[in-house]
């Protein structure tokens, strides 16, 4: 966590709560997630209360409370990729990695999450890797569209 680039932003926007949602994310894309002391400064530094930060943090899905991997993973299950193969995509993706969907491997390299869609039916089976798009990907060719990410 770099606490520098933190309060940089925290002290940008002192005390202006109508901020908050803009502060938060600016903290997460820094941080990749928002502990809780980091939304407890984040309450005094724009003097909201810090029930209304952590309402904030749970109700969207946007915010992580939990570290995050430097890269993440979304596999599309939808109806258009479930047909083509997703299933068997995913279940390669959980062998290589280690984990399940909404879970981060243990040295933070990977975080895994499942998707309803992603708009490109006829390009399934898909994952994203952070901005990169795999599509038609059989689970033979996982291992290669992951190791090229550190």
């Amino acid at each position: 966590m770099d606490n520098e680039a933190i309060d940089h932003i925290l002290n940008k926007y002192q005390g202006q709560g109508r901020q908050l949602i803009r502060v938060m994310m600016e903290i997460q894309e820094e941080n990749q997630w928002l502990p809780r002391e980091v939304m407890q400064k984040i309450s005094e530094k724009l003097e909201v209360p810090f029930s209304r930060v952590l309402r904030i943090a749970t109700y969207y899905k946007t915010f992580n409370s939990t570290p995050q991997g430097r890269h993440k993973i979304h596999i599309c299950t939808g109806t258009g990729c479930h047909i083509r193969g997703a299933q068997s995509v995913l279940e390669e993706v959980q062998e290589l990695t280690g984990i399940k969907p909404g879970e981060t491997d243990s040295d933070e390299k990977f975080s895994l999450e499942v998707v309803n869609c992603q708009g490109c039916c006829t390009c399934g089976p898909m994952i994203k890797v952070d901005e990169t798009t795999h599509s038609r990907i059989s689970p033979a060719e996982i291992a290669d569209a992951l190791k090229n990410y550190d």
